[in-house]
């Protein structure tokens, strides 16, 4: 069974394939037209078959497709990831533009092959050269290269606005409002303001990008999504299938916590601090929709959101790491490793009535 993180990196990979497949097809009824009946190419005098061109072309583009996806998801989004949008658009372009410069001189030699009958050296390179000097080659190159930054834009937007957000958006799911139950956990820095006074307010942000980026990890590997980000609290959320299953919104808080102490040494050499945190969690019924006209976005709205932010509030007095609801609590299965104890009922602001409140820790026999 695929993990959480993989089924993630699949699904953002297959739109790289779908976009190259699209765009070569589009490419190949562009290149009809620009032919017309010859049934050869005039750069290279290579044989020319709309028939095969349709179905092949775009297969190849998939598989270029597919092949930088695989790029950007598993290496290029991680190396460039400090770097600014620009940067990061010029650098990945160029390397994709040569992979599929090499993918391109791929295909020609492969052609070559199929339409000669003597494999020499000269009847192989002939073709590819007489391309790559040919005016024609210039506006392929343009073409790919539109491709390319197409896909860079894509792939930034989607970061920016959250993985799976994007299709949403197009896909319409949230057009109209719709009732989801789901999890949500809201994180808040311990001591923020104390660090932010002793940092400054640059070394302040720089350490919360650093904090930030290694409590996602987390949240990846255990199927949520981060909905918001508010100062230095994260406010992460899942389906409610999602967050039971494996008891996913639980083990991604103390993978969280795994991750901050992995890091110590980075934290403590660059900002004298190695950052906690506290979380609440809740569960219940929202509302999703699309809300704006400037700028759109998907909110949840619901009490099970304040609710939640009035749990993580309790942490610091019942001196908790993680409290959960009532509600939350009776629907857990948690394992031996884990020990969930109540610390009473409490009248949460903006509710009539007491609610139960579990603290969650790691059992002492498990460490």
């Amino acid at each position: 069974m695929l993990s959480p993180k993989t089924k993630r990196d699949v699904a953002l990979v297959i739109p790289f394939g779908g976009l190259w497949f699209i765009f070569s097809l589009i490419y190949c009824i562009l290149e009809k037209g620009i032919l017309g009946d010859l049934d050869y190419y005039p750069s290279t005098g290579n044989q020319y078959k709309f028939a095969a061109n349709i179905f092949a072309v775009p297969i190849a583009g998939l598989m270029m497709g597919l092949i930088t996806g695989v790029l950007e998801i598993g290496y290029f989004s991680k190396w460039f990831i400090k770097d600014s949008f620009a940067r990061k658009i010029v650098f990945k372009s160029f390397f994709y533009l040569i992979i599929a410069i090499i993918f391109l001189i791929v295909i020609l030699l492969v052609n070559a092959l199929y339409t000669h009958s003597e494999h020499s050296l000269e009847n192989l390179a002939s073709p590819v050269w007489a391309f790559f000097t040919d005016y024609a080659a210039v506006g392929l190159l343009v073409y790919i290269a539109s491709v390319i930054l197409i896909t860079q834009f894509y792939t930034e937007f989607s970061q920016s606005i959250g993985p799976g957000t994007l299709s949403n958006f197009f896909l319409g799911k949230y057009h109209h409002p719709i009732e989801e139950e789901r999890i949500f956990m809201f994180l808040d820095m311990k001591s923020s303001t104390t660090i932010a006074e002793n940092l400054g307010h640059v070394r302040y942000f720089e350490m919360l990008k650093e904090y930030f980026f290694d409590l996602s990890v987390a949240v990846i590997d255990y199927a949520g999504t981060i909905y918001q980000y508010a100062g230095d609290e994260m406010i992460v959320s899942w389906k409610l299938k999602d967050g039971l299953r494996n008891n996913n919104s639980i083990e991604c808080f103390f993978a969280m916590k795994r991750a901050l102490d992995m890091n110590e040494e980075k934290y403590i050499s660059n900002f004298g601090i190695l950052p906690a945190f506290k979380a609440g969690l809740h569960f219940g019924i929202v509302t999703a929709g699309e809300i704006g006209s400037l700028k759109k976005e998907i909110v949840f709205t619901g009490d099970v959101l304040n609710t939640s932010a009035r749990i993580q509030g309790l942490c610091n007095h019942f001196e908790a790491d993680l409290l959960v609801s009532e509600d939350l609590a009776k629907i857990l299965n948690l394992p031996a490793a884990y020990e969930i104890r109540s610390v009473g009922e409490n009248l949460l602001k903006g509710r009539s009535k007491t609610m139960e409140i579990f603290a969650i820790f790691i059992s002492k026999q498990s460490i």
